[in-house]
Order: C-alpha cells, then sequence, then structure tokens
C-alpha cells in the first residue's frame, strides 16, 4: 500500500490529514487520469456517509472533478456497495465513496473505485500519490464549454435498492427481523429493501446526526442489537457498519453469528445447490479455526489471504470462486458484487433460513467456535512495525492445534496496525498462531 492510501483507500482524520484540498486534488486527479488527459468524456459517481465530514468532502471531491473537466454524479448519502454497483452498471469512469467504515465520526476517507466496481491497482495507486506529493506536474483546470458539471443522481441508489430486491428468491412475509443500521449508509438503503421483501422489520439506529456513526451500535458494537433480539420477539438480527459493506447477525437469543459463521453457513448452502465454484471459499488469517475444522467436516476447500477484502477479492477473481470474506462481516458473493455487501449479505442469510425451514441457531448447531484472540496494535509507522524482528518472530510460526487450546491471529489495525500480513494457500488440516503477547512498537 501506499503513503496515503491503504487497501481501504485515502484514510485520515477530516482536516487534519484528510483535508478538503486533498479531496479537490483527488478529484482533479480521477478527471485527469480517466478521461485520459481530457480526450474522453469522464463521469464519476460519488457517495458519501453520514458523517459531518463527509458533506465537506463532496463538494470538494466535486469541485476537484468538475474543475479538471469530468462530470460529478452524487448518489448522496447511500453504501459503498451501491457505488461499486453502479459504477459498473451505468458505464462510469469511476467511483469514490467518502467514508471511513466502522471508525469514529471525525475520521473520513476516499475510497476509489474503477469502472468494473473493483479497487484500484497498486499502479493507480502510485500514480496519484506521485501527483499528491507534487511529484509530475500541475494537472490543467478545464475552461469555457470543457467544464464539468455536478448531476443530483438519487436515481443510482435506488437502482441498487431495486437491484438488491431482485436478488431475493424468498419472500419474507411475517418474519420479524431487526436492522441495525449504525447511524450511517445503511440507514438509506436497509429498510426499504426489507420492508419491500415482506419482512416485519425493526430498525435501530437509523436516525443519523453527522456524530453518531457507529456510536455504540453497529457491526462493532453488537451490544444493542443482542439485547434488542433477545428481548423481542425478532428471529434474527443484522448489523451493518458505517458503510454497510459489512454485515454480523444474531440469533434468536442475541447469540453472536460473525463473518466466519455466515461463511460457513451460506458456503454450505451454495456447495447443496452446486454453485459452490471449485467447491472453495476465501478466508483470511483473521478466519477462526473452528471455520476450518467445519468446512473439513463439508468437504469444501479454502485458501487464506492477508487481512482485507480487497485481497479476498483478488484472490477470488484470479481463481473463478464464488464466496469470500472475512471474520469482521465483509462478504463477497461473487455473482452479485465485487466488494463486500452487508445488505445483500444479510439478504443470503434468510435465504438460506427459509429454505432450511430453520432458525438461524439450529443451521449452526454443526459449527463450533473455538477460543480465539485478535490483539491489534497501534503503531505510527506500519512498514516499520511490519519489519520489527520481534513481530515477525511473534507471527510467523504455524503450530497445528486440535482442541482445548487458547489462540490468536494478530490483526490489522484501522489506525495503521502491523499485523494480519501472512498469506498463503490452505486446502485442509489446522494452521494456527499460538498466543503471544504483541511488543509494543510506536504510539
Amino acid at each position: 500500500m501506499g503513503k496515503y492510501f491503504g487497501t481501504d483507500g485515502y484514510r485520515g482524520e477530516a482536516n487534519v490529514n484528510l483535508t478538503a484540498d486533498d479531496a479537490f486534488k483527488v478529484g482533479k486527479f480521477l478527471a485527469y487520469y480517466f478521461s485520459e488527459k481530457g480526450k474522453k468524456d469522464c463521469r464519476i459517481v460519488i457517495g458519501k456517509d453520514t458523517r459531518r465530514s463527509s458533506y465537506m468532502f463532496e463538494y470538494a471531491l466535486s469541485a476537484g472533478i468538475t474543475a479538471a473537466g469530468a462530470d460529478a454524479y452524487l448518489m448522496h448519502v447511500t453504501t459503498t456497495p451501491s457505488v461499486s454497483y453502479i459504477a459498473r452498471s451505468e458505464d462510469f469512469s469511476c467511483g469514490v465513496m467518502i467514508s471511513a467504515s466502522h471508525n469514529p465520526f471525525y475520521d473520513n476517507g476516499l475510497k476509489v473505485i474503477n469502472g468494473n466496481g473493483e479497487k484500484v491497482s497498486d499502479d493507480f495507486i502510485a500514480e496519484i500519490e506521485a501527483y499528491l506529493d507534487g511529484e509530475i506536474g500541475e494537472i490543467p483546470l478545464a475552461t469555457g464549454e470543457k467544464i464539468g458539471r455536478t448531476v443530483d443522481f438519487f436515481a443510482g441508489r435506488n437502482r441498487y435498492i431495486g437491484y438488491l430486491i431482485s436478488i431475493a428468491t424468498h419472500s419474507f412475509k411475517g418474519r420479524k427481523i431487526a436492522l441495525d443500521c449504525a447511524n450511517g449508509s445503511a440507514s438509506s438503503v436497509a429498510k426499504a429493501v426489507f420492508d419491500a421483501l415482506g419482512a416485519d422489520t425493526h430498525v435501530l439506529s437509523d436516525a443519523p446526526n453527522g456524530y453518531n456513526i457507529n456510536e455504540h451500535c453497529g457491526s462493532t458494537h453488537m451490544e444493542a442489537l443482542q439485547d434488542y433480539v433477545r428481548n423481542s420477539d425478532c428471529e434474527i438480527g443484522f448489523a451493518y457498519d458505517g458503510d454497510a459493506d459489512r454485515c454480523l447477525a444474531v440469533d434468536a437469543e442475541g447469540n453472536l453469528v460473525d463473518g466466519d459463521m455466515i461463511l460457513y453457513l451460506c458456503g454450505k448452502d451454495l456447495k447443496k445447490k452446486g454453485q459452490l465454484q471449485n467447491n472453495t471459499i476465501v478466508t483470511t488469517v483473521m478466519s477462526n479455526f473452528g471455520l476450518y475444522k467445519a468446512l473439513d467436516k463439508e468437504g469444501i476447500r479454502y485458501e487464506k489471504t492477508k487481512v482485507g477484502d480487497r485481497y479476498v477479492y483478488e484472490n477470488m477473481a484470479e481463481n473463478n470462486f464464488d464466496l469470500g470474506g472475512e471474520q469482521s462481516g465483509h462478504i463477497i458473493f461473487m455473482r452479485h458484487a465485487t466488494t463486500g455487501d452487508g445488505i445483500l449479505t444479510s439478504i443470503k442469510v434468510m435465504e438460506v433460513l427459509l429454505e432450511e425451514k430453520k432458525s438461524l441457531k439450529d443451521c449452526l448447531t454443526d459449527y463450533r467456535k473455538y477460543p480465539q484472540v485478535l490483539q491489534n496494535v497501534r503503531v505510527k509507522d506500519k512498514e516499520a512495525a511490519e519489519g520489527n524482528t520481534a513481530v515477525a518472530e511473534a507471527v510467523k510460526i504455524d503450530v497445528p492445534v486440535y482442541s482445548g487450546d487458547v489462540f490468536c491471529v494478530p490483526g490489522e489495525s484501522s489506525a495503521g496496525g502491523a499485523c494480519g500480513t501472512r498469506s498463503g494457500r490452505r486446502t485442509g488440516g489446522g494452521e494456527v498462531l499460538p498466543l503471544k503477547k504483541l511488543p509494543a512498537h510506536g504510539g
């Protein structure tokens, strides 16, 4: 990854290390790059989450785009997967989602998505960072009739809602379902989808005020949803993160169902239908040992990548796999999407329950989650931490574990943590990492 751009785009604290000027420059570069230096028309679609600063970045980004001669289409508050879907289905040059995902309101980010709905390449990141650092010439401003325009594009969000509804093959009529929208992007989409499918929808945390996104709610704070479902007659609950590319669930008793368990549930269903391409699921180094034991029992192969849905997607695309994801709830259904999609994931889980005519808890009876500690380490310099000998020693050893042990897969911090960097192919057996205390490094 680059100096500014990580696996989820250009992230930082609003107006501290990610400013409106930065967004303006990114907008100019996107217009210049995707128009092939002004040689062809360029349309860029923009979505945002509910942070106070997202409005500032939306205007700055669209100003840069139009100043360099391209058109900016504003979907306003919407989800990351909706921007990805619209970019690839409506023939946009690229898309940008303004969000810092599951992070607090004062952070924000610019996720750049190419015309195929995918995260941009390392080569693109190197080029835009060279521009941001002043290593290449200034991009000329458009003049006269070549100045771009800004277009309100609420219709894009509505088309995405229609697309999600079309994927479902069952009615959800009479099903009491709780949705935690994290006071974020899902608040503009999720209820409309579930209502249209006939569900008796109970919605939590759908009143964003610019500051309360992810605040004691959503997929990183499951307690509110667990309590609500446990004390209501809802049969299931789904929680999304700030930009709704993640989904976690709870059963009727309030028990957490994480991304690993969702992968198992949906993978088993796809195999039963003969739709699990190459009989393989793509996972990451964060996945629980219980997932691999359960997949072994079902005769399903698996691969393991570095942490980040980008790496999961790249493995899936390269090897023609259908299903992959992360324990955190980024789940990719390649037949329908090129990114993790929280609302799509919740639809797919409901489809399994309806087909099996079972509760979520009953569908997971054979799944045993093993004890696990995921340790995030906050560092000042991720590259320096990854090169630290003590950190390397802590994460490099694979030890077979078969029962009763507590083990750890060091993770990747949203603030630039240094772990979760191992990758490799797994087709069976039990590779896990031993629990170790990681040394302090940086801030």
